[in-house]
């Protein structure tokens, strides 16, 4: 949907998961939305080159967010928002709606 206005369909569904959970990393995006990871590393390397997210080290890990600084920071956030309420409901519950507690250790996914 909003893939024409954003390149394409994995920094769409990349912008949907960091406004969902706040922040994430390339492998637990890749993960939770089924993407291949260069994938989801390209999409985040250009929005962190591009001011969209920022990003910290934890551990060994590269942490992204969405980058409070970013000039259109509320015009993007309020597209994202936008965007996800026009998904079906079983999309947002799919991929979009952060879980409320931690899984059991050897559940399967």
């Amino acid at each position: 949907m909003l893939e024409a206005l954003f390149g394409n369909k994995t920094m769409e569904k990349v912008l949907f998961y960091l406004y969902t959970y706040s922040e994430g990393y390339a492998q637990e995006i890749r993960r939770t939305l089924n993407l291949p990871l260069r994938s989801v590393q390209l999409q985040l390397n250009r929005m962190e080159q591009g001011g969209i997210l920022s990003c910290r080290k934890r551990d060994r890990t590269w942490v992204f967010e969405l980058n409070p600084r970013y000039p259109f920071y509320r015009e993007l956030t309020n597209i994202i928002d936008k965007g996800l309420t026009s998904l079906s409901p079983e999309v947002r519950r799919a991929f979009y709606t952060p879980r409320l507690r931690p899984r059991r250790r050897g559940k399967p996914l």
